[in-house]
């Protein structure tokens, strides 16, 4: 998601076909990724995991994203990112 943007549940459930949708919790999230809370990125997860982006992010050339640690950005390429990551774009903001 931009980083002035919020992610909109009711768009993301939509996306995946569901009722409903919520953030995991902290205990859950450093289960599936292996990163502290706060601190996580798309990359290097224990379990592989979904990547949902907004859509405007794809028709950029480069994005800062959590790069592991709080605070940690990193700069990536938009089209390495849907190379390595293969996200699936949606209308995804409130």
């Amino acid at each position: 998601m931009n980083g002035d943007l919020e992610v909109s549940a009711k768009n993301l459930a939509r996306t995946l076909g569901v009722k409903a949708v919520e953030t995991a919790g902290q205990s859950q999230a450093r289960r599936w990724t292996g990163y502290e809370f706060g601190g996580t990125s798309p990359f290097g997860t224990r379990t592989t995991l979904p990547i949902h982006a907004h859509d405007e992010i794809a028709e950029l050339e480069e994005i800062y994203i959590n790069g592991g640690r709080r605070g940690y950005l990193v700069k990536i390429r938009t089209v390495d990112l849907q190379r390595v990551l293969d996200p699936r774009f949606d209308d995804l903001a409130v």
